[in-house]
C-alpha cells in the first residue's frame, strides 16, 4: 500500500525525526528555564547547577560512537524508540528528586548523564536512517528539516514551560516533557522501518527513486537484525581520516557556540541584562527561532549548491561562510548597550550557525555510507564535548571576566570551526567492502 497523492513515506519519516529531535531539545534544555527555580530550592548556585548542565553533555558525548554502532547494528527503529523511552524515564526522575535525600546533587548529576546516555542515540540513528533512506541529492533538505527540530524543541521551550512552572511548578514541566517523549517515542517506532525494501507503504516507484540515489553498496544488505548481518565498521580508517578529524574538530566548534544558548542565553538575558522572568522567555526564543528557520534554509542551500558547483562548495562552503558570519556575529553582540538589539544579533549569530548543520550531517553520510552511523556519532562526539566544556566554563567565565568574554570565547572557536571545513573533501569516502 503507499500514500496517496505524492506523499512518499520518507517524507514522513523525516518528519518524525523532526518530531524526535524536538522532543530530543525539549528534555535536554527544560532544565535551563528551570534552573533559576532549581538552583534555589536545591540551594545550587550557577556553578554547580553548570556541573548538571555538563554532566548530561558528558554521558551524551562518551556515548556517541556506542550510539551509532547500535544504529548500524540494530537499526535506527528499535535504537532510537528504545533511547526516546529513556529518555522519559530519566526526565521523569529528574523532577522526583527532593532536596532533601542525602547527596541529592549527586542524584541529579547522575541521572542528568544517564539522560545524556540515552539521547546519544538520537542523532547517529537518524542519520542512519538518512543514509539508507534518503537519496544524495535530498540529503541536505532532509538534515536541515531534521536539525530545524533543535531549534522547534528549544524554541518552545522558553515560553511553553515558562508558562507550565508559573502555573505548575518546575516538576510539573519535567513531567509534562517525559510524556511527550515517550508518545513520539511510540509512534515512531509503528510509522518506521530501517530500510525502505522493509516498508509495506513504500510504492515501487518511490522504491525505485531511492535505490537509484543512495550511495550504499546494495551487495551487503542492512536490513534489521535477523535479516542481514551487519556492515563491518572500518575503525582504523574512521581514525586516520583527515576528513573525520576534521569534521569532528569543526563540530566540536560548533557544539561549544550552541551550547552557550542551549545552557545559558536564559539566564545570561536575566542577570546580565536584567530582564524578567517573562521577558528573558521571550528573547530567549529568538536564537531558536532563528535555527529552525536556518537549518532548511542551510540544507536547501547546501543541496541547490552541490547539484550546481559540486559537493566540496555545496556542502564545505555552506559550513566555513556560516561559522565565520557567527564568529563576527557573536564577538561583536555581547557590546551592544540594548538588551534588545543585543538578543537579535546574538540570536543571528545563533540561527546563521545552524546554516552549517545539514552539510555535517549530510558530508557524513556522503563519506561513510554504510558507516554513517558509527562516524555520525564520533563527529556528535566532538560537538558534545565543546558543549560540556562551554556548559561548565561559561559561568567561570562570566563571573571572573564579564558575559561578553564568554560570547567572545564561542566567536574564536566558531572561526576555528570554519578554518577546518577547509579541510574535509566530500568526495574521499570510506568503503569497509574494499
Amino acid at each position: 500500500m503507499a500514500f496517496p497523492g505524492k506523499l512518499q513515506v520518507r517524507s514522513l519519516l523525516v518528519f518524525w525525526l523532526f518530531v524526535l529531535s524536538a522532543v530530543a531539545y525539549l528534555d535536554r534544555t527544560n532544565i535551563s528555564i528551570a534552573g533559576a527555580q532549581i538552583s534555589e530550592e536545591f540551594g545550587l548556585g550557577n556553578v554547580r547547577l553548570g556541573w548538571i548542565f555538563s554532566a548530561f553533555l558528558i554521558g551524551y558525548c562518551v556515548s556517541q560512537i556506542v550510539a551509532g554502532w547500535l544504529a548500524t547494528r540494530f537499526g535506527p527503529r528499535r535504537v532510537l524508540t528504545f533511547g526516546v523511552l529513556w529518555w522519559g524515564v530519566f526526565t521523569a526522575m529528574t523532577a522526583a528528586i527532593s532536596p532533601k535525600i542525602g547527596g541529592a546533587l549527586a542524584l541529579l548529576i547522575a541521572i542528568r548523564f544517564s539522560l545524556g546516555v540515552g539521547e546519544a542515540v538520537i542523532y547517529p540513528a537518524s542519520n542512519q536512517l538518512v543514509a539508507r533512506w534518503i537519496p544524495v541529492e535530498e540529503r541536505g533538505r532532509a538534515n536541515g528539516w531534521i536539525f530545524a527540530g533543535v531549534g522547534a524543541g528549544a524554541g518552545l521551550t522558553p515560553p511553553l514551560l515558562t508558562w507550565i512552572i508559573v502555573h505548575h511548578g518546575w516538576r510539573a514541566s519535567f513531567w509534562f516533557s517525559a510524556v511527550v517523549g515517550v508518545v513520539a517515542g511510540l509512534v515512531w517506532y509503528l510509522i518506521a522501518r530501517d530500510t525502505p525494501e522493509e516498508h509495506p507503504m513504500v510504492s515501487p516507484a518511490e522504491l525505485a527513486h531511492i535505490q537509484q540515489g543512495i550511495t550504499i553498496s546494495r551487495s551487503e544488505p542492512e536490513t534489521a537484525l535477523g535479516k542481514a548481518h551487519a556492515p563491518s565498521i572500518a575503525w582504523a580508517r574512521l581514525f586516520k581520516s583527515r576528513e573525520v578529524l576534521a569534521l569532528t574538530l569543526s563540530y566540536f566548534s560548533f557544539g561549544y557556540v550552541a551550547w552557550i544558548f542551549f545552557a545559558w542565553f536564559y539566564i545570561y538575558l536575566a542577570e546580565a541584562r536584567g530582564l524578567d522572568l517573562k521577558s528573558s522567555a521571550l528573547y530567549a526564543m529568538l536564537p531558536f527561532l532563528g535555527m529552525t528557520i536556518a537549518s532548511p534554509t542551510g540544507g536547501m542551500a547546501n543541496d541547490w549548491i552541490s547539484r550546481r558547483y559540486g559537493l566540496r562548495w555545496g556542502r564545505c562552503g555552506v559550513g566555513v561562510v556560516s561559522l565565520a558570519l557567527a564568529g563576527v556575529l557573536l564577538w561583536f553582540g555581547p557590546t551592544v548597550a540594548s538588551a534588545q538589539l543585543a538578543s537579535v544579533m546574538l540570536a543571528a549569530g545563533a540561527g546563521v550557525l545552524y546554516l552549517a548543520q545539514s552539510s555535517y550531517w549530510s558530508v557524513s553520510a556522503d563519506i561513510a555510507g554504510r558507516q554513517s552511523g558509527v562516524m555520525s556519532g564520533m563527529m556528535n562526539m566532538g560537538a558534545q564535548l565543546g558543549g560540556a566544556v562551554t556548559a561548565s566554563l561559561t559561568p567561570v567565565v562570566a563571573t571572573r571576566m564579564g558575559w561578553s568574554a564568554s560570547f567572545r570565547i564561542s566567536a574564536a572557536l566558531a572561526l576555528m570551526g570554519a578554518v577546518a571545513w577547509l579541510f574535509v573533501d566530500p568526495k574521499k569516502t570510506l568503503d569497509a567492502a574494499e
